[in-house]
């Protein structure tokens, strides 16, 4: 009976033991949870919803995570983030093509973010923190913009405030600038909240402080409202009356133009329906008509059929026509914008100079080719790139061109304006994604575009959304999904230029400098504290 007394006695001694061994696991797991449901708030904030607000307290509550820990916390927990953010935005990567692809994706660019966070979670024992964080952030998306395979801007901030009170800023700095002041005021968001709970428990903030905290979350708002003027939709070169044809494809998936004459078909017929109610004095005739990317696969300069095609419809139409190609010249293949005049044929091109990797061309083709031979036999022969800005003169409205993808790269887009644009076109082909979300999100980085130069933006898809929107972001006419349709309408046409666009990249690397400033300045403090600790 004794023995088996102390049995007992020893067993309930080391119950007690275990459960606190397993409580603290779990608070372990707890900042990890977090931050990957931190990153899905971040999501939720990006088109087709228009809950933009919600980028707020993910920042906020990244920024709990991350504050006062480690880089290798920080390491893992910006992975997390990352991920939660990346892995349902990008889901439309694998529509067609499986997880395989998706999953990858959003596990290297997720590096990116991990970065941030170590980087966040130095800085985070500095003074003014989230004014380094935010511009972490910054060089975060700098830095996935460029690299690997020529980056994949897909995901900056600034292109999910499309409906946001911050959207001027974008006319003030670009991309980097709207992007920089959503995560100050997130970050700052929550150091004000920190600083007020902890001022509750011990009465004693320091001054300094709290207004920085403040002034993190004021200024960006205040930077928004002040630069509002910026925003006009008023013509400052008289005005334009542009038709947008969306003539849709025969069938969805990544066989879209399985029957290549379809699709130049649909876009022709489509035209040739504005033509019929143009002469039924329904509809106003078009000074110019925009297609979209691939609304021609089959070569019209090496096809006498698909030329007599575009002609056709040019003429039905009587006015100028973009039309989107797929040419081979000199064994070279080119994704191109012919311009096509009723009377003189194609008189001008614009071939697209950022071509989408693994879509358009497959980086390391001997290796992933071992690896996956469906891979190679997709991307048979990779696009070459354009060399120069594509703006078209149509009859006195010069229109810049940003084919599909380009609408993610700042420059892509920027060098049209500074080429003499008055207003910009995006020819996109989303077909091959289904009725994913990626639609949604490109045209709200068109509408950014459009605070961000001031200018006219429009969205020939083959098969939708197509849009019209005005120098202010609104969109004023826009199609479905999968149906065949026409937009018509009189846009302003503008030549001033925005701070965003006279600046250029400036802002971008100020925000980098910023950033590796405030980094510079928490390592040699961190080095500074051990060698005192050492002494």
């Amino acid at each position: 009976m004794t023995v088996t007394a102390t049995s007992v006695d020893q067993s309930d001694q080391l119950q007690p033991q275990a459960a606190p061994g397993r409580a603290a696991r779990l608070r372990r797991l707890v900042p990890a949870v977090v931050a990957a449901l931190a990153g899905v708030l971040l999501y939720v904030s990006f088109p087709p919803r228009t809950l933009w607000w919600l980028a707020l307290p993910a920042f906020a509550v990244f920024g709990w995570v991350l504050r006062g820990r480690g880089w290798k916390a920080g390491l893992g927990l910006g992975y997390l983030f990352g991920l939660g953010f990346l892995l349902p935005l990008l889901v439309w990567t694998g529509v067609e093509v499986g997880p395989g692809p998706w999953l990858a994706l959003a596990a290297v660019e997720a590096v990116c973010v991990a970065l941030v966070g170590a980087g966040v979670a130095a800085v985070s024992r500095l003074p003014a923190w989230p004014v380094w964080a935010a511009a972490l952030w910054t060089a975060g998306e700098a830095a996935r913009a460029r690299v690997p395979f020529g980056g994949f801007p897909w995901g900056k901030i600034a292109f999910g405030q499309a409906d946001g009170v911050f959207l001027p800023l974008a006319a003030v700095g670009g991309t980097p600038v709207l992007g920089f002041a959503v995560a100050l005021c997130g970050f700052g968001l929550y150091e004000a909240v920190r600083l007020a709970v902890e001022g509750r428990r011990t009465r004693a903030v320091r001054r300094g402080a709290a207004a920085a905290a403040l002034l993190s979350v004021a200024v960006p708002v205040a930077g928004a409202v002040a630069a509002r003027p910026l925003v006009s939709d008023k013509a400052e070169d008289g005005t334009a009356t542009v038709a947008v044809i969306q003539g849709n494809v025969p069938r969805l998936g990544l066989d879209f133009n399985a029957q290549r004459r379809a699709v130049l078909d649909y876009h022709a017929r489509e035209t040739e329906r504005l033509a019929a109610e143009v002469k039924a004095g329904k509809t106003p005739r078009p000074d110019f008509v925009l297609w979209p990317e691939n609304s021609s696969d089959i070569d019209p300069f090496a096809n006498p059929d698909a030329a007599a095609v575009i002609e056709h419809a040019a003429r039905a139409v009587g006015a100028p026509v973009s039309v989107g190609g797929v040419v081979e010249r000199d064994g070279k293949l080119f994704n191109e914008q012919i311009l096509w005049d009723p009377a003189k044929g194609a008189v001008q091109t614009y071939d697209k100079r950022q071509v989408q990797p693994f879509g358009e061309f497959l980086p390391l083709r001997s290796a992933i080719g071992a690896l996956n031979s469906d891979w190679t036999s997709m991307v048979r022969q990779d696009f070459s790139r354009g060399t120069k800005p594509g703006v078209f003169d149509f009859g006195g409205a010069k229109v810049g061109l940003a084919t599909c993808y380009e609408a993610a790269f700042d420059w892509a887009v920027r060098d049209t304006v500074t080429h003499g644009a008055q207003m910009i076109s995006v020819p996109s082909n989303n077909a091959t994604f289904d009725r994913s979300e990626m639609t949604y999100q490109q045209l709200a980085m068109s509408r950014v575009r459009a605070v961000e130069h001031s200018r006219t933006v429009t969205v020939p898809v083959t098969s939708g959304v197509s849009a019209v929107i005005l120098p202010d972001g609104k969109i004023t006419q826009k199609t479905g999904m999968f149906v065949a349709g026409h937009l018509v309408q009189k846009v302003p046409l503008r030549s001033s230029e925005t701070p965003a666009t006279r600046l250029g990249i400036l802002p971008e690397i100020a925000l980098v400098l910023v950033a590796a400033g405030g980094l510079g300045w928490a390592i040699g403090a961190g080095m500074r504290g051990r060698r005192a600790g050492d002494v």
